[in-house]
């Protein structure tokens, strides 16, 4: 099959006819017949009938299917990345970010950048660490700023500042409201686990374990922010990092440091065989300088 009769064949099998594959297309019906049938002669059997008004795959269709579509996301894969990477000599970046920076870090950097840089286009893509790689190789985004990110191959990583994990707890939780907690305050407490959150959850985990701490974790979620609300409903206590501490502080929830602290750092990744460009590095710039505020206005 040629990469036209992939495209013409994967847009009918998804949307069930030649009417809606033309217009996802941006092409005329009869073109797309056209290529219908002649990805049929050469295949030597039929990948469509009728019935009812609409085109159901044959089995032979179905079976080529699986294939067919695992071409046609690396099809689009590689437009992607052509289009990111014409995107990014017009005056652009694109930066992926572990969600808690959205609180107040990199919405603070973005605005300090955007007044010396305004004609800049800037796109932010919250990321996982997971995603990370693939992002950076199709060219989705020129960096990544992630807590504590593992090796990866053909990735280079800056540290860009060390950080903490943070105790959040409601005030009548814990008596006198310390400042400054070792880790067995949790002993026999309602944890709000977020123990698949990557390399944080598990630094917290394996200093329970080390420390043989019992906890209970009667409440499973999956981002920082959702732990932090809930804190806020004083229905248990959580630890995240800072800057989620931060961002969703208010008069009903205390913060508090560990003693010995759980620290980690604030990493930008990018490619190894691919420079930053300037745009990225003034940047990165920026969110560095910001880091150092940041810590001298939350820890004066």
């Amino acid at each position: 099959m040629r990469l036209r009769h992939i495209e013409v064949f994967h847009a009918i099998y998804t949307t069930g006819s030649i009417t809606n594959a033309a217009q996802f297309l941006h092409v005329s019906q009869p073109s797309v017949s056209k290529v219908l049938a002649h990805a049929e002669m050469q295949l030597g059997f039929p990948l469509f009938q009728r019935q009812k008004g609409r085109l159901s795959p044959t089995s032979e269709a179905q079976m080529l299917f699986s294939e067919v579509d695992k071409v046609y996301k690396q099809i689009h894969a590689v437009r992607n990345t052509a289009d990111n990477i014409r995107k990014s000599r017009s005056g652009s970046i694109s930066i992926g970010l572990t969600p808690a920076l959205g609180f107040d870090l990199l919405p603070a950097s973005v605005a300090a950048y955007r007044r010396s840089h305004p004609e800049i286009h800037i796109n932010l893509e919250t990321i996982h660490n997971e995603n990370v790689l693939q992002a950076l190789l199709e060219h989705k985004i020129d960096l990544a700023l992630m807590f504590s990110p593992p090796p990866l191959s053909g990735v280079e990583q800056q540290v860009i500042c060390e950080s903490e994990l943070i105790l959040m707890y409601p005030n009548d939780m814990l008596a006198n409201q310390p400042e400054s907690v070792a880790i067995n305050i949790l002993e026999n407490k309602e944890l709000i686990g977020i123990w698949d959150s990557g390399p944080l959850g598990d630094m917290l985990w394996n200093r329970i374990n080390q420390e043989g701490i019992s906890v209970e974790s009667n409440i499973q979620v999956q981002t920082y922010f959702i732990a932090a609300r809930l804190v806020a409903q004083k229905i248990g206590l959580c630890v995240v990092d800072e800057y989620t501490a931060a961002g969703n502080h208010n008069d009903n929830v205390s913060m508090a440091t560990f003693s010995p602290p759980l620290n980690f750092t604030l990493s930008a990744l990018h490619l190894e065989n691919k420079s930053l460009s300037k745009i990225a590095s003034e940047f990165l710039q920026e969110v560095k300088t910001m880091t150092n505020k940041w810590s001298l206005k939350q820890h004066p």
